[in-house]
């Protein structure tokens, strides 16, 4: 059997573009990439109203439209998904207290859209780790003298705190005993 050779990428839209190649596994993606690599899959492109418009658009890289696609290819499906919700849909619902019932008829199921999944091995971000956090250079305004490649590196990094996690608070029923001020009792 053949594997499917997903392709290597920083985003979706790249993978399915101009990826940087394919593998199917984790260590020729991360030779390829030449950094840390992870498998994620991500919908990408337009939302389609019908599964019928989608398969149009999408047609030769899907296996539902081309049965001959080869093994290695079938990195692309097609998914429904719900589409995003309206002001309109999302206004309150005044009990309507009418034929015996409290609450009227229930809404409709809500409005799904067929989106393009793509499957990759995408590239993680370059670290940079003398750099401040995207949100702090932002709003100090040194981003505007950064070089794309750095803004993007500060993007990609996991936010961290501002300042250490307290402690917990104890609870309403709770004190303190004043002798051992690390001993919690409930209180009566």
């Amino acid at each position: 059997m053949t594997a499917i050779l997903y392709p290597v990428a920083a985003n979706g839209e790249a993978a399915l573009a101009a990826p940087r190649g394919r593998a199917a596994r984790e260590s020729q993606a991360r030779s390829l990439a030449g950094r840390d690599v992870a498998f994620t899959t991500e919908a990408v492109g337009p939302a389609f109203a019908t599964r019928e418009a989608a398969l149009d658009a999408y047609g030769p890289r899907l296996e539902d439209a081309t049965p001959s696609l080869a093994a290695e290819d079938r990195f692309c499906r097609l998914a429904e998904t719900v589409a995003p919700a309206q002001r309109t849909e999302l206004a309150p619902v005044s009990p309507a207290n009418s034929d015996g019932r409290r609450w009227p008829a229930a809404k409709p199921a809500p409005r799904t859209v067929w989106r393009l999944q793509v499957s990759y091995w995408r590239m993680a971000g370059d670290r940079v780790a003398e750099a401040p956090q995207a949100r702090r250079a932002r709003r100090s305004g040194e981003a505007s003298a950064l070089p794309p490649e750095t803004l993007r590196a500060m993007a990609d990094q996991p936010l961290r705190p501002f300042k250490p996690q307290q402690a917990l608070d104890i609870g309403l029923f709770e004190v303190r005993l004043p002798e051992a001020p690390h001993i919690v009792v409930p209180d009566e």
